[in-house]
């Protein structure tokens, strides 16, 4: 697949890269390039690409896509982040309500190789948003040796653990960074769509 990007048009769209920026949390899992956004909530959207196991990577895209129509100031357009999964690679476009953008925006997406994919925040489901968001702010937290050999004896021994018993069995760090750092590396499994991740949440090891 294809994964050049078109730069950006015209002094406007260059200077529309000005607003990009970092935004809470800052690390990220599969990020290529800067961490860099033009809103908190394609921030958050990226969290969930972070814990998606068919996202490969992505990265932000502050260059617009431009519209070469012959015209003699080409039309362009942003979206916000170039994503490439184990079947497909596609640019994504975050609204915060309704989709929308020019007609021909599908067109010339497809001719760089990507599928155009609006998304509506408020159609996401809000509780693994919201469990993404919690978890990702634990990436680089290290684990102890002696920490994760508890985890596993323990869960080896009784299948599964609550949250409460898995940060009950942490000796040598800080409990949630602990766990959170194995489920983020993928060593350990909690449901993300269930409900709020709590005390009661069932954690596994990660199937191999």
């Amino acid at each position: 697949m294809k994964t050049g990007f078109a730069h950006a048009a015209g002094d406007d769209a260059c200077d529309f890269r000005n607003i990009y920026k970092p935004y809470p949390p800052y690390l990220t899992l599969k990020c290529i390039g800067d961490p860099l956004f033009r809103s908190q909530r394609v921030r958050d959207y990226a969290c969930l690409l972070d814990l998606d196991p068919d996202v490969i990577s992505w990265r932000c895209t502050p260059e617009a896509i431009v519209n070469q129509s012959g015209a003699a100031r080409p039309r362009w357009w942003h979206v916000d982040l170039a994503v490439e999964t184990s079947s497909e690679a596609r640019l994504v476009e975050i609204w915060q309500t309704s989709t929308g953008g020019p007609s021909w925006l599908p067109r010339v997406a497809e001719q760089m190789g990507y599928r155009l994919q609006p998304v509506s925040m408020l159609e996401l489901d809000q509780i693994r948003l919201q469990n993404s968001k919690d978890l990702m702010r634990y990436v680089g937290s290290e684990v102890p040796l002696g920490d994760r050999v508890r985890i596993f004896a323990a869960l080896d021994e009784m299948g599964t653990l609550t949250l409460t018993e898995c940060l009950s069995a942490i000796r040598e760090s800080k409990s949630m960074h602990t766990i959170a750092s194995m489920v983020l590396s993928g060593l350990l499994e909690v449901d993300l769509d269930a409900a709020l991740i709590g005390p009661d949440t069932v954690v596994r090891r990660a199937a191999k």
